[in-house]
């Protein structure tokens, strides 16, 4: 009898879907300090299941799996102030399907996980590179 309920509840469970992943993204910026979220003013977060193949090839992937998100646009760094309305708004992009390839193959949670995956994105929008991301999570252990 044990084995048949665990059965069912396993043949209920259902892949977290685009917006599951939206709303833990949701959930992590809104708990980062305002003085960051302030900073994100007109920065647009996506979630889609795949990078298009065009990301892939400029990012050099090997596979669709490769990559767990994206940030396109121009750091605060190195935003002009001079910068015209027309231009393209700053977009972070997470991978849905990526993103749970590593969970599945990981111990950490799926917040955790696109925690840390928007996190490092927004870093980019904030005009760091991968190396500055990677030295300031070391130091923070």
């Amino acid at each position: 009898m044990t084995n048949m309920i665990a059965d069912n509840a396993m043949a209920a469970l259902k892949s977290p879907s685009l917006e599951d992943i939206e709303a833990l993204a949701d959930a992590a910026f809104a708990a980062l300090p305002s003085r960051f979220t302030r900073l994100c003013e007109g920065l647009v977060i996506r979630v889609e299941d795949f990078p298009e193949d065009d990301v892939l090839d400029e990012m050099e992937c090997e596979s669709e799996y490769d990559l767990l998100g994206l940030f396109r646009g121009q750091g605060l760094a190195q935003k002009d102030v001079s910068a015209q309305t027309g231009e393209s708004p700053n977009m972070i992009w997470l991978y849905r399907r990526p993103i749970l390839d590593y969970w599945a193959d990981g111990e950490d949670t799926l917040r955790a996980i696109v925690t840390h995956v928007l996190v490092h994105e927004i870093g980019h929008h904030f005009g760091l590179s991968d190396e500055d991301i990677e030295e300031i999570e070391q130091r923070a252990g």
